[in-house]
């Protein structure tokens, strides 16, 4: 583990890191949550039956949406020019798997871009739900993957 944290400066200030002496490669990130909720809440989800409309269509967009936007909402993201960002739902035991994929070919990662999609995801379904259940839950939201290859 690096004994400097990144985004910290000498004098312990917040800061950007400074990324212009790194090469462009091609980058990619996955990320996957869980979004839990009562069966038959995940049954309406996944059959487009909600009050409020088509919940995993609504949640994707609004995934694919919140990553090309994380440079506004987490403070020091590099804005990145993404190349593709892909989200998949998926019926589990825990309710409905969410998998965000994100790549770019940039002179930093993507991870934070792929966790954005799914946490964002994630509350579009927990929003598009709560007013027909009480046990909505969002969790295990984390980094499964990062890639770097050079450019070809």
């Amino acid at each position: 583990m690096a004994d400097k944290l990144s985004h910290v400066d000498e004098r312990g200030r917040a800061t950007m890191v400074d990324v212009g002496h790194k090469e462009p490669m091609r980058r990619r990130a996955v990320a996957e949550g869980f979004f839990t909720a009562r069966p038959e809440t995940i049954d309406a989800v996944m059959e487009g039956r909600l009050p409020k409309g088509e919940a995993l269509a609504v949640a994707r967009v609004a995934g694919i949406m919140a990553a090309k936007r994380c440079e506004a909402l987490i403070p020091l993201c590099h804005s990145l020019p993404l190349d593709a960002v892909h989200i998949e739902f998926e019926r589990v035991d825990r309710g409905i798997r969410i998998e965000a994929a994100a790549s770019v070919t940039a002179r930093t990662g993507v991870e934070m871009e792929a966790l954005t999609a799914v946490s964002i995801a994630a509350l579009t379904l927990y929003d598009m739900t709560k007013a027909i259940d009480r046990n909505l839950r969002i969790e295990g939201v984390r980094l499964i993957e990062k890639t770097k290859a050079p450019i070809e």
